[in-house]
């Protein structure tokens, strides 16, 4: 498999815990390899034309862009948000080894 064949999906959700059950269920159900949380970040953004600040979680995770759109439906059935943010990143280069590891531990 290419490394062009993978990818990164950022996602921010309202909370640790949220974060941390649909995290454990992607990587049980084998459709990311690996989910990094980081527990606490401040988000500034516009909502309904008003500046909004919100404590959210950000999630990173690891997969095959072949299942991006597997991953982006599961998120989007569980997220509480009324619109997820769910961006695929492209991973251009990597070690080898781990994205041998990251294809063995994926669909």
């Amino acid at each position: 498999m290419n490394q062009n064949q993978y990818a990164m999906v950022h996602w921010t959700c309202g909370s640790l815990d949220e974060a941390r059950i649909i995290a454990r269920h992607l990587v049980e159900e084998k459709l990311v390899a690996c989910a990094n949380i980081i527990p606490w970040v401040e988000s500034f953004f516009l909502w309904n034309d008003q500046l909004d600040v919100a404590q959210e979680s950000k999630v990173i995770f690891k997969t095959k862009a072949s299942l991006f759109e597997k991953v982006k439906e599961t998120i989007l059935s569980k997220s509480k948000y009324e619109v997820p943010e769910i961006l695929m990143v492209p991973i251009e280069a990597g070690n080898q080894e781990y994205l041998d590891w990251l294809a063995s531990n994926t669909l």
